[in-house]
């Protein structure tokens, strides 16, 4: 099978299309023909040496991604949930060694869902990693309830355009920063407020939420600590709670913690039945064909991507 190898960190054209094993479906997990792959920042973290690359770096082949979307194939040993020609989707092996880049990928059965019908490959790939992130946040840790105020920063990116819709799911009232370009986007999936980050300080015109998702790091994550009301609760998946920032954070009586994704199939079902029912729709900005991959991660890297960036195997 194809598959990218990143021989050694650096620039998107490190990452070497080549002929490799296919890999074999071990205990638990599923021999998956992908059919489309999600390119995320963290992506492009990893390719350059920084992020998760310390972890993986010592893996041959080093194949990097998560997010997948395709047909099962086959099945090991125990595997309970899916069978040959399933639909899944899915984050793989998150945080490790994913090894999405390729044609076949094996995972574990728990990292996985169903597809659901009425959506697109392309579209089911783009609603892991980052779909999850939002969900494991505001549900998962920050327990979102109805009528709470959510502020969701850069609203309409990867993350930020599940996290409106997830918000506005729950009930919630949902405030979006991006460029005064994007705000017609944010009212369409549901925002309620829509700022401009680039002409008003956040900080100055929110001052009662309940809940921060932030997605920019420390300095925001800091920032953020004044658009909440007493007893609200930012969570950053950056790593921008910082010791000194949850400090500050205790004094003002908020929570403030940092969140990284982890794989769960458990939870990728419960956003399959979000897809399925149309409460979730995934925005997929540009599409690559497998060889351009390098060009996908072009496209992530300028950080103006308006929902979700996908590569496609077919």
């Amino acid at each position: 099978m194809k598959a990218f190898v990143l021989q050694e960190p650096g620039a998107p054209e490190n990452l070497k299309l080549q002929e490799i094993d296919k890999p074999a479906p071990q205990k638990g997990e599923v021999l998956i023909k992908v059919k489309a792959i999600s390119i995320n920042p963290v992506d492009t973290k990893v390719r350059e040496g920084k992020a998760l690359y310390s972890s993986i770096k010592d893996e041959n082949p080093l194949i990097i991604g998560w997010d997948i979307s395709g047909v099962v194939e086959a099945v090991g040993d125990d595997v309970k949930y899916f069978k040959a020609g399933d639909e899944v989707f899915g984050m793989v092996n998150f945080p490790g060694h994913g090894k999405a880049y390729a044609e076949y990928v094996a995972a574990p059965e728990s990292h996985l869902a169903h597809k659901p019908a009425n959506i697109s490959h392309s579209e089911a790939a783009a609603a892991t990693l980052a779909a999850l992130t939002a969900w494991q946040v505001l549900v998962n840790e920050a327990n979102i309830k109805a009528g709470e105020r959510v502020l969701v920063h850069a609203a309409a990116g990867g993350v930020g355009h599940y996290a409106v819709q997830i918000a506005r799911y729950f009930d919630a009232i949902v405030i979006g920063t991006a460029s005064e370009e994007n705000h017609e986007f944010l009212r369409n999936i549901g925002a309620n407020e829509q700022i401009d980050y680039h002409k008003h300080k956040v900080e100055d015109v929110v001052t009662n939420a309940d809940i921060v998702l932030d997605s920019l790091g420390e300095e925001n994550t800091r920032k953020s600590l004044a658009t909440l009301r007493e007893g609200g609760r930012v969570i950053s998946i950056l790593g921008g709670a910082t010791e000194a920032v949850q400090a500050e954070a205790k004094r003002r009586n908020i929570e403030a913690k940092s969140y990284l994704v982890h794989s769960s199939g458990e939870d990728q079902s419960k956003l399959a039945d979000l897809l399925r029912d149309g409460h979730l729709k995934s925005h997929v900005a540009h599409t690559f064909p497998f060889e351009e991959m390098a060009k996908a991660h072009e496209q992530v890297e300028t950080r103006k991507t308006r929902g979700k960036v996908v590569v496609n195997l077919e």
